[in-house]
């Protein structure tokens, strides 16, 4: 399983926004300078997100974006299903219809599993976490 760059790239984005969280709205252009990615690009990945209710924005001079909840109470995971569209290694994990042979695979146990596995560790990663290995990891250089 590869995950998509919409996905690693908006995960980067919010934390970026989480580093700034209660310094009210972030320019995405000071966004796109720090991950190196392109405005247009970042403003495809809010869009979903902001729709989700993850992100709200504000306009006027001093307008931008900024996470809707704090960082801790927003998980990788939830970023990821949003941009991603769901966490699935195969399609016969939540859907066995898909596949014709799924009643008697003897891998689909083992896809379920994996599957669980990434979804747990992406769902008990929140953004404040993120932001604080961040913080340590450049404290220690």
């Amino acid at each position: 399983m590869k995950l998509s760059t919409r996905s690693r790239y908006g995960t980067r984005m919010m934390i970026d926004m989480a580093q700034r969280y209660g310094q009210g709205a972030i320019h995405i252009g000071g966004i796109s300078e720090r991950l190196n990615v392109s405005v247009k690009y970042l403003e495809q990945l809010i869009i979903p997100l902001k729709k989700a209710g993850y992100i709200k924005s504000v306009r006027g001079p001093k307008g931008g974006h900024m996470l809707s909840r704090p960082p801790g109470k927003i998980s990788v995971g939830e970023i990821v299903e949003v941009l991603e569209g769901g966490i699935c290694l195969a399609d016969c994990v939540e859907n066995p219809e898909a596949c014709e042979k799924a009643g008697a695979c003897l891998t689909r146990g083992l896809w379920k599993e994996a599957t669980r596995a990434v979804r747990e560790e992406l769902h008990s990663t929140s953004l404040g976490e993120m932001v604080k290995t961040g913080q340590k990891l450049f404290s220690e250089m």
